[in-house]
């Protein structure tokens, strides 16, 4: 489940002809936010974007 919502992170960074890094900055976001490493924890376990992240990429770009 978690994967589809990283899909969705790198589908908006697309539309806007970026990076996920280059997201994360327009967002005010560490660039590394978004990277995929880290995507899974030390542990192994998925980690998930956090809404506060997620409000802030859909703010950034003026989606919804």
């Amino acid at each position: 489940m978690s994967e589809e919502v990283w899909k969705a992170i790198e589908k908006i960074a697309s539309s806007q002809k970026m990076s996920v890094s280059g997201l994360a900055r327009k967002a005010g976001l560490n660039p590394t936010t978004f990277n995929k490493s880290k995507r899974i924890s030390v542990a192994g376990q998925e980690r998930w974007p956090s809404t506060r992240s997620i409000h802030q990429i859909l703010k950034a770009t003026n989606l919804t």
